[in-house]
This record gives structure tokens, C-alpha cells and sequence, in this order.
């Protein structure tokens, strides 16, 4: 028992540490005052640009691997749901981090990784349903929302291990949950899509 309230704290606290913010800083911007507002890897791309995306998202994705490993590592006998609660506190940690007031992003680069490591078959499956989502309507929010239903769908139709599936249970609502806004803009059509102006740099959208 021990193990796994060390794996939750030792992985929320990895979870916890946002690459966006730290992004931000080194350009002199606190991210949360700019553009959507959100700490992820989407609105650094509209922020900041292509590169710092590109580096905020890998280092979001390497927090949920890590963290997942650690579960194995530490979880003994209990390896494999120390490694789902592993993914679930870092993800948790990811959009409610304690060193920025638990306000932080929407949990899907984080959960990617978790995923990556769980079920590397339906990630490439959740991957290409994210991509062509994005073709398809060019929003982000949307391609996210969908890859992460089809991961809860897979992970229960086909053969997984219950850690895995309840993993799921737990990881795709908080993607959810945390995309709501964007749900709400979806259906109001004022979501921005991929290629629109960015906001005015101080002027945060709902």
C-alpha cells in the first residue's frame, strides 16, 4: 500500500509540471493570459508557434510514459494497476497542478503517453482517428475528443487486461470533463480552427 501512495504522489507531481508554463516563461509570457488560456501543447502552437508546440507536446507525452513506468517499477505485485494509477495521477496532475492552483490543461498529450505504454496498437488506431478528424474539420479539440472515445471503445472491445480497462474508465472523462468549453464552442461554432488568426495576444477566449 505503502508503493502505490508513493506512485500517486511521485507521479502527480511529475504530471504537475507543465511544459507549456515553463514554454511561456522563456519567452517572457505567462501562457494562462494568452490565447485560449489553456496549458497545452494547441495553445502554445497558437501562442508561441510550431517549435514550442512541438517540444511542450513531447515533454507532456514523456510525463505520462514516465510516470507509467514508474507504476511497473514500483508497484510489485500490483504492477500493473500501479501503473494505471500511475497514468491516472499524472494526468490528474496534468490538468490540476499543484504548483500552478490546479489550473492546467486538458490531459490528452499526458494520456497519450499513458496510453502509448498500455496499448501501443490502439494508440496508432487513436492517433489516425485524431489526425483525420483534424483533416477533416481542422479542430483540434474535436480530433482530441474522438481519439479519445476511440480509445475507450477499443480498450473494451478488444482483449485488455482489466487495469487497462478501467484505466480507460477513469482517463477518457477527464479529457472529456476538461474539454467541455470547447464542446460548448463546437456547438455555438466558435471554435477556432486550425490556420485562423490567433487571438489577440492578452484577450483569452472562453
Amino acid at each position: 500500500m505503502l508503493n502505490l501512495f508513493l506512485i500517486a504522489v511521485v507521479s502527480y507531481l511529475i504530471g504537475s509540471l507543465s511544459f507549456a508554463y515553463l514554454a511561456g516563461c522563456l519567452t517572457g509570457k505567462d501562457i494562462r493570459k494568452f490565447g485560449s488560456g489553456n496549458l497545452g501543447a494547441t495553445n502554445v502552437f497558437r501562442v508561441l508557434g510550431v517549435r514550442a508546440a512541438v517540444l511542450v507536446l513531447a515533454g507532456d507525452v514523456l510525463k505520462g510514459l514516465a510516470a507509467v513506468h514508474i507504476g511497473f517499477a514500483l508497484g510489485g505485485a500490483w504492477a500493473s494497476w500501479g501503473a494505471v494509477l500511475g497514468g491516472v495521477a499524472a494526468m490528474a496532475g496534468h490538468n490540476w497542478p499543484v504548483f500552478l492552483r490546479f489550473r492546467g490543461g486538458r490531459g490528452v498529450a499526458t494520456g497519450l503517453g499513458v496510453v502509448l505504454y498500455l496499448m501501443p496498437g490502439i494508440t496508432v488506431l487513436a492517433v489516425a482517428v485524431f489526425l483525420v478528424t483534424i483533416m477533416l474539420t481542422r479542430y483540434v479539440s474535436a480530433g482530441s475528443i474522438l481519439a479519445a472515445l476511440s480509445v475507450l471503445v477499443l480498450a473494451w472491445a478488444l482483449p485488455n487486461p482489466l487495469p487497462v480497462r478501467f484505466f480507460v474508465l477513469v482517463g477518457v472523462p477527464f479529457v472529456i470533463f476538461r474539454h467541455l468549453p470547447n464542446i460548448k464552442r463546437l456547438l455555438e461554432g466558435r471554435e477556432l480552427r486550425i490556420g485562423q488568426t490567433r487571438p489577440v495576444e492578452g484577450q483569452k477566449k472562453d
